[in-house]
Order: C-alpha cells, then structure tokens, then sequence
C-alpha cells in the first residue's frame, strides 16, 4: 500500500520543491535525472553508483543509504547493479500541483569518510489529464434591449497538467448573436468572455443554446466542455453595473472568521423594484470557495466564513453577480482577485541527516562532521532560514544544496584546549517577527601532535654594544608548545647561514635547552653592522614539528676611534707641516686647510677643528667644520717670521676621542701671489714614472745697462731653489722628482721676486713627501706648466681649492691626464 500524504504536507512539498527549483542549477557537483511522471515500479532511472564514481563494494563498505526530503521514498537502490530505480507511482499533479517544475531531491549519504551526495529527480508532465469545468452548464438572462457589444465572464476550465498540457485556448459553438473573446489575465491565465455582436430579438429567438469547449496543448489534444443557455428576456431599460469590473484585495492568512475583505457595489438606473439590487455568488462558484467566504446579498461585503491557508491556496478568485429585481431580471458581472498573504505561523526544524563522528585535532580544513538539513513549513521570506553557530567555534556550516548543510571544520582543531564542543545550533526564519530553533549537537576530538613549538615573537631586535667580552650572552629566545609530554618537550638550535661568507656559528652559539645565545667574540661594528641568526625551536613528537625565529642583532657603535688628519700628508705622519705666506698676505688669506676623518659613525664621526695654540693667536683662526687656517688680519712688519699652529681635532663621541695637526708657517719677505690663467696644452702620453719637462723662458725686462745684472740674481735665485728642492727644471730636461705621483697635493705660491713659480707638494701618510715645481720668468706674457694628473679627482680639488682661494682672477681647465694652468703676469 502507498502511505498517504496528508494534502498540506503536500502542498508545503510542492511550494518547498518549486523553490528549490530555482536555486538547484548553482549548486555543483551535483548529479541530476529525468524521468516521466507514471513509470512503473522497477523502472530504472539511472546508474547511480556510476554517477558517483562509487564501486558496487562501495555500496556496502560505506553504508550507502538514500533518503528522501519528501518523506515517501519513491526510490531505491538496487545493491546488485547500483542502479536507482522506482519505487512507487509517481502522479506529478499529486506531489507538485500546478508547480511550473517538478524536482524530487534526494540525499545519498556515505560513511568512511562521511560524504553527501545530492541526487535530483525531475518528474516530466504527461498529458494525462482534460481540461474540466465545474460546471456543467451556465445559464444566462439576457435582456432583448441589451447594447451590443456588452461582454459576460465566463468560467474558466481547470487542468491539472502543466506546461504546454495545461489549457491553451478556447471555441464556442457558432451563433449569430454571439461570439467569444479570450482575456489574457496576469500568470498567464485566459479568461473567456461571451461577447454580444448582434441585438437579440426575443420575437425571433428566445432562447440560445452555446457550447464553450476548452483545448489543452498535448499530443494528443485533449477537450473540455460546458454548455450555455442565454435566456432572452423582455426589456429591462437598464442592467446592474459595478464600479469596477475588477476588485483586488490582500488578506493576511490569519485574519479571523467573520473579518470583512471587501465591499462590491453595482448600481441600476431604473427607479423602484427594477433599481434595486441583489447580489450573489456565480453559479460556478465551487463548494469549497463557499466555505471560505460569504457574501452579504444586501450590502455587497464579502467575509470570511472559514480559515484562509496559503499553503493550500495563494489566490482566490471569485466570481460575483449583481441582479435587479425587475421584470425581465437583468444581471451585471465583476470578478474579485483575492490575495493571500502568508504569515509566520511556522518555526523552523533542525533534522539530522548523520549523527556527527569523532574528529581527529589534525583534521584539514573542511572535514564534514555532520550532515543537516533545516526546514520551514511557511512560505516565502517566511520559509528562508538560516543557520548560524557560535562565535569563535572551529566550525562552519556549508551549505550543500537549499536549506542542507554540512557541519565542517574551519580551523585548527586543539583537543589539548577543548577535547569536546557542544554545538549549538541556531535555525532563523526570515519572517516577521522572526521565529526561531535550537539545537544542539555534541562533537569529540581525538589528540595528535598538531602543535608546533611557537616563539613569544617571530623575530627578536638585538641590541649589542661592540668591544663585548667573548662567551657573554646576547639574548634569550623561549617558545611553548601547548602538547603534552614528547610532544612538548623543545629543543633550540641555530640554523646555518653565512655572513660575510663565514658561518654564522663563527658568531654565535645557543643553548639547546634554554634558548640562550651567546657571542663567540667581540664585535666591532666598522667591520660588522649587523647580524642576523635564524633559530629554530623542535618538538620531540612524531612526526617532529618546528618553528623558527630571526634574531637581528645590530652592534652599536662606540667612540673607540679618533680623528685621522689626512691632508697636509706631513701633519699626517705625525710631523710638522710646513706653509710659506709672504707678508703682504690681507686678512681672510687660505693659508692651509686641515682634514681629517673619523672610522666611527653618526655623533662619533662629526668632527670640529680647534685652534689649540698659536705663536701669534690673533692673526690666525680655524674654521670648526672645514678646517680652512685663515688670515683674521693682515700680516705685520712686527710678526715673527716663524709662526707655529696646534690645531685639535675633536669628534662628538663619549667620551670625545681627539688628536692634533702641527702647521708652521714661514713669513717671507718679497713673496708674492702670481695671478695665473690656464692654457690647454696637447696630452702627452702618461708613463708609470711620469715625466714632466719645465720650459723656462727668461726674457730680459730691461735693454738697459741692469739687464746683465738683472739675469744673474735670477740665476743665482733659481740654483739656490734647485739645491733646496731638487725640482726645478732649467730647459727641457726630465726630472726624477715627478716619479710616484702623490694622492695628497699641496701647492706652494711663490709670487716674492722677478721669477714667479708654484710648488706642488704631493704625499700620503705612508709615503714620503714629494715635492713638484715650476719656474716662469716675469717678461713673459703668459707663463705655462704642467702637472702630472694625481692619483684620483680628489687631488684635483685639493689643488683647484686651494689655487681658487690664492689666485682668484685665474681660470683652471682639466685635461684628460694633465692640469692646464695659465695666467696673466703681475
């Protein structure tokens, strides 16, 4: 025997199936058939072990069982051939009514490991049902002075196929008075309308008898009918009319017998009993639309008599008739739309579909742990539910296909924090006011080794002053592991990496136990800024986990070095530095300039120039930051010839290392600045030795009787210089003092005499000072030389800073591997 199906539930099945229609085709991964209503039993639907990639063994080693949301299991399984097949008649009007579509879902659940598979059934209309009238005549009173052209509702067939079976159009036998019209109302509906074309004359013809038939769209066609009798009636000057030919109203589903829904009102021009009006239902009015509404025959009011449901119907429409009491009666028609509006009358259910299994604590992201579905009997917003868990719970509900989950897991399991949950479950229609369910499933975990050991911090900013004591510690790094016995048991190691192509292990050492590391020398932190070491923390379980962590350990510097002079290269090596200036030197003169550098960085490296202690301290003075010596005022006939400069050298460490630069200046007599241009002079070709030829062009200044003795003092002039330096060149001759060019430049103007020169004094501290020197005479108008290119362009500035501050009104040229000086004499 088939169960049978309460008519509510299947209703609420057939609006759940309709709404699951439209959400099925985005759900994926899901296998769908399709199958004609009325298949006999046996038949088979489709192979679904094969469509679940499923092996006959399967079947039975994972517990295959198949359930339907409908409660009827029309379905089976054949465990022999893993076929679905049928298992009851199947009436597609019983189970989805007038639904436009028709699924039957069904939930295929397996074991080991727990899956859910959803299986959808379209169950296809056949045209196995004729549209019906309820009734089987209507019998219409027609006045003969009716206007033509006036228009009567007919009823409607009913049929309970869908689609292109349901009713499709409709006939009417022929008559010479009468033809019909067809009404296309909203949803797709056709209404029949008997339409007056010619005036009735009740001499002629007093009666006319009409067959309405209706049509449905399947193969074959199938046919309904209902006859029409038109009683032509003697003249009634005028028929009842309604205000509206339509009448539409909304009722919520909970209003209460006796509740007033509307009021019809027609109204007769006629004057006494042929004005007055009666007003009823349509003759086919079906019985249970009677036991729902009643209609006040006086006043037009129609009240509810029963309960309204909108599971059983979303829409009413009914018929009225409005009938004058004259003789002939005359009769007017209007039609009422009723809407049901469904309330939330209903709470959600939680059911199960598979009780929920152990969870191992390693279990990946995912894992299903329980299958449920929820459901709501009401309609519409009122039947969407939603289901919601705690906060802050490694679990989430995801939903598999309309109103079915899987209870997954969707973070990392901790059976050493929670061995058990109990979940509680919340379902939540969206009605108004919301009505919602509780439920509550409990889930156990199983332990594994899932915790890795974790440091306090990723990583760790070391700060280590440099010149530490060997073997002292640098830092402390800790990590937990929240396992229990070998599983929280950790060990520390330093992982191998390079810095400055050394392993760091060379560095640093760390105490497996503890995590202390220590420094396996002292630092120094020009050699050595920064030092990065990656430590890593392991567990003892199996399999063993591990974290690591960066420890940066930076060296701070200290003032451990002082100031290094390196210009002038003699005050460098420790000795005095000796400068010329003649006396007639104006106050702001560039006599020197000291530099100095400093190894350390940042405040240790900023570097002030002092003057400590002078001969004479008011004609001198140092700049604090570049080191330039200057002239404060001009040079007297009173100041010593000698003078000697302490300049101190400070950095801005702490403490504050210094050192010192000893400058002596001689003041001679006659000595003047020759103002110089430069002149390009054609490269010669550089040799590693560097030769260098002075031309020398004396030219007497004078035809008269002096010029003899004019060019002897300057021979004996330009002797004495060459005994003392050794680089003065008479002529084209090459010179051994241009061998090994020097990175510190010096230059010496001579301007005291009639043979004017510039000394280029060129050394560095390791080296021994070089001395280069080029002799012109006054009756030249241009005086040229050449210097050998120094080691690097910083020597060139050395010499252009120097030459610029001395002879401003000189203009200076770089070649490519000389220096180019000319200028103009004085």
């Amino acid at each position: 025997m088939t169960k049978r199906i309460g008519r509510r539930d299947w209703r609420w099945l057939a609006l759940w199936w309709h709404h699951f229609f439209l959400l099925w085709s985005t759900i994926d991964g899901q296998t769908r058939y399709s199958i004609p209503e009325e298949l006999k039993r046996g038949s088979v639907v489709g192979n679904l072990a094969k469509d679940l990639g499923l092996g006959l063994s399967d079947i039975f080693d994972r517990k295959l069982r198949l359930s339907s949301e409908a409660g009827e299991q029309y379905f089976s399984v054949d465990a022999g051939k893993g076929e679905l097949v049928v298992n009851d008649r199947i009436d597609r009007e019983t189970l989805c009514a007038q639904s436009a579509s028709c699924v039957l879902p069904l939930q295929v659940v397996t074991e080991n490991p727990l899956q859910l598979h959803r299986i959808e059934v379209e169950i296809r209309d056949i045209n196995d049902n004729s549209p019906i009238f309820l009734t089987e005549e209507r019998s219409l009173k027609i006045a003969e002075s009716t206007a033509t052209g006036i228009r009567f509702p007919l009823e409607t067939a009913q049929d309970l196929d869908v689609g292109a079976n349901s009713v499709k159009s409709y006939t009417l036998s022929k008559d010479d008075c009468f033809s019909l019209r067809i009404k296309e109302m909203s949803g797709n509906r056709k209404v029949p309308e008997l339409v007056l074309d010619k005036s009735l004359d009740r001499e002629k013809r007093s009666v006319h008898h009409l067959l309405l038939t209706a049509l449905d769209g399947g193969n074959p066609v199938k046919t309904g009918t209902t006859k029409i009798t038109v009683t032509v009636l003697d003249n009634n000057d005028n028929i009842p009319v309604f205000k509206r030919p339509l009448y539409n109203v909304t009722v919520h589903e909970n209003n209460v017998a006796g509740s007033i829904l509307l009021k019809v009102e027609a109204t007769d021009a006629d004057d006494g009993v042929n004005g007055e009006i009666e007003y009823v239902f349509a003759e086919h009015t079906p019985h249970s639309m009677l036991s729902i509404f009643q209609l006040d025959s006086n006043t037009g009011e129609i009240s509810l008599a029963g309960q309204l449901d909108y599971e059983s119907s979303a829409m009413h429409e009914i018929d009225i008739t409005a009938k004058d009491k004259g003789i002939p009666e005359m009769e007017g028609h209007c039609r009422v739309q009723l809407m049901v509006i469904d309330i939330n009358d209903n709470a959600p259910e939680i059911l199960l579909t598979s009780k929920p299994n152990q969870i191992r604590e390693d279990a990946p992201r995912g894992t299903v742990v329980a299958l449920i579905r929820a459901r709501d009997l009401d309609s519409g917003d009122n039947a969407k539910v939603t289901l919601k868990l705690p906060k802050n719970y490694p679990f989430s509900l995801k939903s598999s296909f309309s109103n079915n989950y899987a209870l997954v897991t969707s973070g990392v399991l901790d059976r050493e924090r929670f061995s058990a949950y109990n979940i509680e479950i919340t379902a939540t229609d969206s009605g108004s006011p919301p009505l919602s369910t509780k439920k509550m499933i409990a889930v156990s975990i199983t332990d594994v080794n899932d915790n890795p050991p974790l440091f306090t911090q990723p990583s760790y900013n070391v700060y280590l002053k440099e010149n530490g004591v060997p073997g002292s510690i640098l830092y402390s790094v800790s990590a937990s592991d929240v396992d229990f016995g070998e599983n929280a048991k950790i060990s520390y190691s330093i992982l191998d990496s390079k810095v400055q192509d050394v392993s760091v292990s060379s560095y640093v050492y760390i105490n497996s136990d503890n995590g202390s590391i220590y420094s396996m020398h002292s630092f120094d932190y020009e050699k050595l800024k920064v030092l990065q070491v990656q430590v890593q923390a392991k567990d003892q379980g199996s399999p063993s986990l591990s974290s690591n962590a960066t420890v940066h350990v930076f060296i701070l510097d200290q003032n451990d070095n002082a100031p290094a002079v390196i210009y002038p290269s003699s005050a460098a090596l420790g000795s005095l530095s000796h400068q010329r200036m003649p006396r007639s030197t104006k106050a702001g003169h560039l006599v020197t300039k000291v530099t100095a550098v400093d190894a350390d960085s940042g405040h240790n490296a900023w570097i002030s120039y002092k003057l400590a202690e002078a001969t004479d301290a008011s004609l001198f003075n140092v700049n604090m930051y570049t080191g330039e010596v200057r002239t404060k005022r001009a040079v007297s006939e009173q100041d010593d010839s000698s003078q000697r400069l302490l300049i101190e050298i400070k950095d801005d460490g702490e403490p504050v290392q210094s050192s010192t630069a000893t400058v002596s200046i001689l003041l001679e007599d006659g000595l003047h600045e020759p103002i110089l241009d430069l002149r390009h002079k054609p490269p010669e070709p550089s040799k590693k030795t560097g030769r260098i030829t002075l031309y020398l062009i004396l030219s007497l200044a004078s035809v008269s009787v002096l010029s003899l003795v004019t060019f002897l003092i300057l021979a004996v002039k330009c002797v004495r210089n060459s005994r003392s330096s050794g680089s003065c060149c008479m002529g084209r001759t090459d010179c051994d003092d241009y061998k090994n060019p020097n990175r510190n430049l010096q230059i010496q103007l001579n301007t005291d005499g009639p043979i004017k020169y510039v000394e280029v004094l060129g050394g560095d501290m390791l080296s021994q000072s070089q001395s280069f020197r080029s002799c012109m005479s006054p009756m030249s108008e241009y005086s040229d030389f050449t210097m050998i290119k120094p080691s690097s362009t910083t020597d060139f500035k050395e010499v252009i800073s120097v030459l610029d501050a001395s002879l401003p009104d000189s203009t200076w040229t770089f070649e490519s591997q000389q220096v180019s000086i000319k200028g103009k004499k004085q």
